[in-house]
């Protein structure tokens, strides 16, 4: 039974880059579809892919770039953890790398990045950051 569906999937992810894959694929949840699709909005990953078959799947296409095909995501960190739960106020909400990368916060409005929760002045739970 995998107790932080999170963590996994950025582990994944992280391991298909370090391997320099071109997908990965991980069991369907609605919030790792959600992750999914604010990393594809930052750019950080090329396109998901949903397969409701049962049991469902998520498979999510790496993004890498110029010549030597660097990874475009440099660094995958998790916040909130199932034994240590982190929430934050919209004016808690703390920058990654000055701006350069993103935190994603579970709000009452959805996942969100770090940038639209200060813009609704939402606050909410940190799940992870991205650079």
């Amino acid at each position: 039974m995998m107790t932080d569906p999170i963590a996994d999937m950025l582990a994944r992810i992280r391991n298909a880059q370090i391997a320099s894959l071109q997908s990965s694929e991980m069991p369907l949840s609605k919030m790792k579809e959600s992750l999914a699709r604010i990393l594809k909005e930052e750019g950080y990953i090329h396109d998901y892919k949903v397969n409701t078959d049962f049991p469902g799947s998520l498979t999510v296409f790496l993004r890498y770039q110029g010549s030597e095909g660097s990874s475009a995501i440099v660094g995958l960190k998790r916040k909130s953890r199932p034994g240590r739960r982190m929430f934050v106020g919209y004016r808690d909400i703390p920058k990654v790398m000055n701006g350069m990368g993103v935190a994603i916060l579970s709000t009452s409005r959805g996942l969100l990045t770090d940038r639209q929760a200060r813009e609704n002045k939402v606050g909410g739970e940190l799940l992870a950051e991205v650079w």
